[in-house]
């Protein structure tokens, strides 16, 4: 990033804060859409390319904003057509963005976080630590730089990607404005326009800011359960101490009742051999879910080096799988995609340096769960 970086950044304000920055340069707010014509749809990060803005704007521009994002550090695309990309940061740090086809539907994961201070133990992310929080232009420069990976659309109601999901690095919901901001970007229709019900924030679970978010962004929510009871999920997410089961259900089914449309909440639950995965795990997870509208995902558990964890077999995740649709749950079992270039579900580590120690991370989690609470 460049020394202009101290120049306000246009990239990553949604509609509201493009209407502040032009009243207080003096201009009309006509003009936010115009912009957001340019940047999303055009993807023209140039002032000087706006043509339908008088040059005398277009200089104004150059002097008082700048559009700026990461460098692309590294790319790679898989067999199957999934593509990560490296994002190089500031302090040598990295975020990693993939992208996964799959039929007519093309799915980005997108980081809200430099690292993850959750700590889950069968994800990769969280074994880096945790530095920082990715600002609402980082987060959505990834979904910029993916979509201009496929070039401009001769149909412009057509794109690539049709579905983003919140479920890269770190937890977005410790990085609650910034990520809300970008989220509302890539809803509105000369953002990206996608549909709420294919945008979607998975959380570890977070409760106060599940409250929070569902007062703020008429969006999808997942939840990374992994468990179904809580002796468990304290060893697998260690959140769970702060927000236990009964209490991340209630929330889930608050977030269902503000927005009764017939969605569900998507459970996502990695299958980890002889750890999570035996029958009685499986009806547990049932009697855990019983009233809650849901559907349930379950993860191949994708291996990184010294994973104390092994991926159950076909049999038995087929085995878990019957036994949630027996009881009622639509349970589907997900294909793992991009694991031979590292970009499979719980894969993505980047690379972050000056980490923050695990106390310090938990720190800024009890903090952040604290000021949530505060406002909801």
């Amino acid at each position: 990033m460049s020394d202009n970086t101290r120049l306000p950044n246009l990239l990553g304000m949604d509609r509201q804060a493009l209407k502040a920055f032009f009243s207080n340069i003096g201009e009309k707010p006509f003009r936010v859409d115009q912009v957001m014509r340019w940047l999303y749809r055009d993807q023209v990060t140039e002032f000087e390319q706006m043509t339908n803005l008088s040059k005398a704007l277009r200089q104004k521009l150059s002097r008082c904003a700048v559009i700026e994002m990461p460098e692309v550090a590294f790319k790679e695309f898989s067999a199957d057509g999934t593509r990560k990309w490296v994002l190089a940061l500031d302090s040598g740090n990295r975020i990693e963005t993939v992208f996964i086809p799959e039929g007519h539907r093309g799915t980005l994961c997108v980081s809200s976080q430099v690292g993850c201070a959750l700590d889950c133990s069968f994800c990769s992310t969280g074994k880096q630590g945790f530095h920082r929080d990715l600002t609402a232009a980082e987060i959505i420069a990834q979904v910029w730089i993916a979509t201009a990976s496929f070039g401009i659309p001769e149909n412009k109601g057509r794109r690539p990607i049709t579905n983003i999901v919140m479920m890269g690095m770190g937890e977005p919901l410790l990085n609650f404005d910034a990520v809300t901001q970008a989220m509302s970007l890539m809803l509105d229709d000369l953002g990206y326009g996608i549909s709420k019900r294919r945008l979607t924030l998975s959380t570890s679970g977070i409760v106060p800011a599940i409250d929070r978010l569902s007062e703020v962004l008429d969006v999808s929510l997942a939840i990374s359960l992994h468990a179904p009871n809580n002796e468990l999920r304290n060893e697998l997410v260690p959140i769970n101490r702060k927000y236990p089961l009964s209490e991340l259900v209630a929330a889930c089914d608050r977030f269902i009742k503000k927005y009764p449309d017939k969605r569900m909440i998507t459970i996502e639950y990695v299958m980890l051999d002889g750890v999570n995965d035996h029958i009685k795990h499986a009806k547990e997870l049932a009697a855990l879910l019983d009233t809650l509208p849901c559907k349930i995902n379950l993860i191949p558990f994708n291996p990184f080096p010294h994973a104390p964890y092994r991926r159950s077999s076909s049999n038995r995740t087929s085995r878990f799988q019957k036994i949630l649709q027996d009881a009622g749950f639509v349970t589907t079992i997900r294909t793992t995609r991009g694991d031979d270039i590292d970009a499979a579900c719980g894969q993505l580590v980047g690379l972050v340096e000056d980490r923050t120690s695990r106390s310090q991370a938990w720190q800024a989690v009890k903090f952040k769960s604290q000021t949530n609470e505060a406002q909801t």
